[in-house]
């Protein structure tokens, strides 16, 4: 009896501190679920959610009939790939360079410094990407160009310098915060086997390769597979606010989130835009098993389940 009031009186206090993060769990994610529903009707606002037409898979037909599917889809797919690839890269080679870096002052310095533009507002950089680009007033067309004798570009109505600006910006904003996560990784990991590998000989590139990457490759894999279950979600912001919404490159940059929004202001139709949103979730959980499934084949231990 006094065993199980001991663990009542233990369990109780955690419940309670859980409660609000459950909470909001169901209310934010579990409840909206109730709305897939929307991308299987003719969604009349006068009769309702419940009450309006069943229409079956007519809203998906939309997405993928129109002439801009294979772009978009093509466009959301080589983004998303190229971004996991060089993010993971560079991210986890900053990583390591930062552990090197042995005055605390300096570390912080760094690590502010390359956390900073995660913190920025899309909206903010996309006018001080245009104040890098624009045909009137940007750096690059009134000082950089005339003195490499090159003539002013047309930055937002050229679409194929695109892929190389949003491939930057993407990576200058968001690097940062895989970097930290890599970095508190390599800090904790135990300094002895450093040592002994320094009295073995052992170059930094040989403890790089043969004790930080084998030690950090569990994030690696989590993170990885993570982005890859999102491979077909964009960053609105990215690929909305920093062209600016030009029409004129959307053949680079459009994607499938800014497809189905400029289709939901065009044409109000909630239902192909929730047909959109059930298509991505439902080929993000497939790839994230797949992917999964072969890591675990290779390496049990990084596999995430």
């Amino acid at each position: 009896m006094n065993r199980t009031r001991y663990k009542w009186k233990k369990i109780i206090p955690l419940s309670l501190l859980a409660l609000p993060g459950v909470l909001y769990l169901i209310v934010n994610n579990y409840l909206p679920m109730f709305g897939l529903a929307i991308a299987f009707k003719n969604v009349d606002f006068a009769k309702g959610i419940l009450g309006s037409d069943w229409i079956g898979f007519k809203n998906f037909e939309y997405l993928f009939k129109t002439k801009d599917a294979f772009i978009i889809t093509r466009n959301t797919i080589l983004y998303n790939g190229l971004f996991i690839l060089i993010n993971s890269f560079l991210a986890i080679a900053i990583a390591v360079m930062l552990n090197e870096i042995k005055s605390k002052f300096a570390a912080r310095f760094y690590q502010s410094i390359i956390l900073l533009p995660y913190l920025i507002s899309m909206v903010i950089v996309s006018y001080l990407v245009y104040a890098v680009l624009s045909i009137d007033t940007g750096m690059f067309n009134k000082f950089l160009l005339p003195m490499l004798g090159i003539s002013e570009i047309s930055w937002y109505t050229e679409s194929e310098y695109w892929p190389y600006i949003l491939t930057f910006v993407q990576l200058w904003k968001n690097i940062g915060f895989m970097c930290i996560i890599y970095l508190a990784s390599i800090i904790g990991i135990d300094q002895e086997y450093y040592e002994a590998a320094t009295l073995d000989g052992a170059t930094k590139w040989h403890q790089i390769r043969s004790i930080t990457i084998p030690l950090i490759s569990p994030v690696i894999t989590m993170l990885v597979l993570l982005a890859i279950g999102r491979i077909f979600y964009s960053d609105f912001g990215l690929f909305y606010q920093i062209p600016m919404n030009s029409g004129a490159v959307n053949d680079t940059t459009n994607v499938i989130d800014t497809y189905v929004y400029r289709g939901l202001l065009q044409l109000g139709d909630i239902g192909m835009a929730s047909a959109a949103g059930l298509y991505q979730s439902l080929v993000g959980f497939v790839l994230v098993l797949f992917s999964n499934y072969i890591v675990r084949r290779i390496s049990k231990e990084n596999a995430l389940f």
